[in-house]
């Protein structure tokens, strides 16, 4: 009885659509728990954040983080994004980093607001090794010339596990213990096994439930307009190849980021 085995198909169809229906049932980027304070509270004399998105590569802030860029700049915080990296381990750094400056055009962050690296000592490259003090110390440098206040960047693992993405972790975490953690707050994108990595929207409930606990050091951050991420992924022309398009489809990390406080 071959239509048996169409069953589990159909209902991975469902389950997925279920999911993408959740997702998109919201009117603007929404924070599980719904309740939930994440970066709501006011500091000193500002209502607003000052954020500072720190990636590795130009298109990490489309693979990986639009579900938190157009969450912050609904709740009308302030986005900056510095890139550690042309991303030139193909030769195409020039190329890259303008592909950047276009994606980021899409998201509606300025051109001022966005900084990318060349420096001799922070290469892309998985057998490139990035010095964390030299991390911290330009990461700060910029932090404070855009009075930055929050942090978000990748965790230990790097979502991917590229060593450069984790370097960038542990460089924001000795910028943290150097500087103490009282003036700038920082999060991490969680990494996910690779089941939860390529659910797309599934992993919605997984999240939700994960998060019922309601903890402060939590927070899922929802995408409700998934089509951003692929219109800012297609700004990259040079990496927009036919399996990123599947990654961008497949990927949670186009529906949804969880965030945690370091």
């Amino acid at each position: 009885m071959p239509w048996i085995w169409m069953l589990p198909a159909a209902g991975a169809v469902l389950l997925w659509a279920v999911s993408l229906g959740r997702v998109l049932c919201s009117t603007s980027p929404s924070c599980v728990p719904l309740n939930s304070p994440f970066l709501s509270s006011r500091r000193g004399d500002r209502m607003s954040r000052s954020v500072l998105l720190a990636l590795a590569h130009p298109d990490d802030e489309s693979m990986f983080f639009t579900p938190t860029i157009l969450f912050l700049k609904s709740k009308g915080h302030n986005i900056h994004i510095l890139c550690m990296s042309q991303g030139n381990a193909d030769g195409l750094g020039n190329i890259r980093k303008e592909e950047l400056y276009l994606a980021c055009a899409t998201l509606k962050i300025p051109a001022e607001q966005v900084k990318v690296l060349d420096h001799p000592e922070l290469q892309d490259g998985f057998h490139e090794k990035w010095n964390h003090g030299l991390l911290a110390e330009l990461i700060m440098a910029q932090a404070q010339l855009w009075d930055i206040d929050t942090i978000v960047t990748f965790d230990s693992h790097g979502i991917s596990g590229h060593p450069n993405h984790s370097d960038v972790h542990h460089g924001i975490c000795k910028l943290l213990h150097d500087n103490g953690q009282g003036c700038i707050e920082a999060w991490e994108l969680v990494s996910l096994n690779i089941f939860r990595k390529y659910s797309g929207p599934v992993d919605i409930w997984l999240s939700s439930s994960i998060l019922s606990s309601g903890s402060k050091q939590f927070h899922t951050l929802v995408n409700n307009s998934p089509s951003r991420s692929f219109e800012a992924m297609a700004a990259h022309k040079s990496q927009w190849v036919w399996f990123r398009r599947l990654f961008v489809l497949f990927s949670s990390y186009t529906y949804i980021n969880v965030l945690h406080k370091i």
